[in-house]
């Protein structure tokens, strides 16, 4: 992509532009094929901004799990553009972690072309501050994609009222024999779940903690253990002095994190 992009792209709708410009251009997508009947699995820890492309092609009987951490402190974006054939399976979980100034943005285009193909995305975002986190997500089903299976799940967290989500799942169905569901919610710490904990004994901060790790935790279901550690690590710990944007802190097939 050459042309830098404008909001009337609506996948460019709740970016910070002037942080973008100063990103682009950006490189060529990644590009990930699974072959028909086969099985892959990847991790991306993007903690660090910049922005990061995906199309993924799966054949059919295909299976593609992708799990993602993304928390990088000013501006960050991964966009995944998947096509699904006969059969194949797509699952995405996904966490968006925001303080700060940060702008934190993920977005998806599902697209089901073949007959009985499922897809499941869980996204979870967890924002303090004066942090912002986007998710857009379409799921497109073409003509003839009977019996498609689809669901998408998308809740943040404000930590604090100074803090913005912007969910936005869409569906765009061209088929009439199919299953399909979003959801969307933000909201707070539930005061009655923190008021238990600490009746219990566990101080507030800890209290906190708890909530918040549980609230995150189906997004991550299967990752490695070292994934999980960094993301637990940024809900711990106080704001981040740091600077600057970069790539990615890991890309991994089976969920060991590897350090460039």
């Amino acid at each position: 992509m050459t042309v830098l992009p404008t909001r009337r792209d609506e996948r460019w709708r709740y970016s910070d532009l002037d942080a973008v410009a100063t990103l682009w251009p950006v490189g060529p997508a990644t590009v990930i094929d699974v072959a028909a009947g086969e099985r892959e699995a990847r991790t991306l820890v993007a903690d660090a901004g910049g922005i990061h492309d995906y199309r993924v092609e799966l054949a059919a009987g295909a299976s593609f799990d992708f799990r993602m951490l993304a928390s990088g402190p000013r501006y960050g974006r991964v966009a995944l553009d998947v096509t699904l054939h006969d059969g194949a399976h797509f699952e995405l979980g996904a966490v968006l972690l925001g303080r700060g100034d940060a702008r934190v943005e993920l977005v998806t285009t599902v697209r089901h072309v073949g007959v009985g193909a499922t897809s499941v995305q869980t996204v979870r975002a967890v924002l303090d501050e004066r942090a912002t986190g986007s998710y857009l997500g379409k799921v497109a089903v073409a003509r003839g994609a009977q019996k498609t299976d689809a669901s998408q799940s998308a809740k943040a967290l404000l930590l604090q009222r100074t803090a913005t989500a912007n969910l936005k799942p869409e569906l765009e169905i061209y088929a009439d024999d199919v299953k399909c569901a979003h959801g969307a919610t933000v909201g707070e710490l539930s005061k009655d779940a923190l008021f238990y904990l600490e009746s219990r004994g566990i101080v507030p901060d800890e209290a906190r903690a708890l909530l918040t790790e549980a609230f995150i935790g189906d997004a991550l279901d299967g990752v490695d253990e070292a994934v999980r550690d960094i993301a637990l690590a940024w809900l711990r710990s106080p704001p981040s002095p740091l600077e600057g944007e970069g790539g990615e802190r890991s890309e991994t097939g089976e969920g060991t994190p590897c350090r460039p």
